[in-house]
């Protein structure tokens, strides 16, 4: 920016200041903030606009820039908080400086426009990547997450597992869970995995597909797999799609999954006479028969 125009904006800066928080304000409901607070909005606008005269002094300087896009990220404002407040300190900004200068000949406003977006567009850029940037990891942070709790594999008593599953699930998803029943049977010295479909809400041909391979490839390595939670539309889905199952027992509940474990494990539920609170928890916890 021309030093004059520089120091033009920085010796004025209380009253720009008031005039980009005068604008900004009528902005506010419409754009970003409708369940952010008067006072978090108030403290984090004046925060933005400390950051951008910081922006004129330090020209080149992130660090600030990089805290603040951090913080609009993590408060879950869109990015349209940023562009906006840039082009209204923008206009704000040149409106000012014209209504100061004797100067009003197309020249003079040509260059001091040109002037104020050299440093203007570099922050909006700045802010915009940072911002973005910021986001992307995040996103990639909670994929990850979400992938990690999407096929967990739940010991439920020695060398009985259980995989509930829940949601849709695609090719990417299926080869999790293959590699999750496959590190989970050795983890666990699983000999029985009850694969529970209950949350699943469509079986198609693929997700079938996918069901097969898995218990296929725990067979390989010594377990057996069992299908839990068919409802009786999978079930007529199944069979209308001509999906063979009968390789691996089929169960319409996981408690009764649950019992054939048992039984394949060389167990059984008896009847000591007594009631045994932790057995008829653990019963009760695994639904319905």
């Amino acid at each position: 920016m021309d030093k004059d125009f520089k120091s033009i904006v920085l010796n004025n800066s209380d009253t720009i200041v008031q005039k980009w928080l005068a604008e900004i304000d009528t902005m506010k409901r419409a754009n970003y903030s409708d369940s952010v607070s008067e006072e978090l909005l108030e403290s984090t606008n004046r925060e933005f606009v400390n950051i951008i005269f910081n922006s004129i002094k330090n020209q080149g300087e992130t660090e600030k820039l990089q805290q603040f896009a951090e913080k609009l990220i993590h408060l879950g404002w869109q990015v349209s908080y940023i562009t906006d407040g840039l082009q209204v300190f923008r206009r704000v900004t040149i409106d000012f400086i014209l209504d100061q200068s004797d100067k009003v000949d197309s020249h003079y406003i040509s260059e001091l426009m040109q002037q104020v977006d050299l440093w203007v567009e570099p922050v909006i850029r700045q802010l915009v990547n940072e911002y973005s940037g910021n986001w992307e990891n995040i996103i990639s942070l909670q994929r990850v997450a979400l992938q990690e709790l999407s096929a967990p594999l739940i010991p439920v008593i020695d060398n009985i597992t259980v995989m509930p599953l829940i949601g849709t699930i695609d090719t990417e998803r299926a080869k999790l869970i293959m590699e999750g029943l496959l590190d989970g049977v050795i983890k666990h010295n699983s000999e029985v995995v009850l694969i529970d479909i209950t949350g699943v809400p469509v079986v198609d041909t693929m997700v079938a597909h996918h069901i097969i391979q898995a218990a296929e490839a725990v067979r390989l390595i010594g377990a057996t797999c069992i299908l839990v939670g068919i409802r009786p539309e999978i079930a007529q889905t199944i069979v209308n799609l001509g999906i063979d199952l009968s390789k691996f027992p089929t169960k319409s509940s996981l408690r009764k999954g649950f019992i054939t474990a048992l039984e394949m494990t060389g167990r059984q539920i008896v009847d000591s006479g007594q009631k045994d609170d932790s057995i008829e928890q653990m019963m009760d916890s695994l639904g319905g028969a």
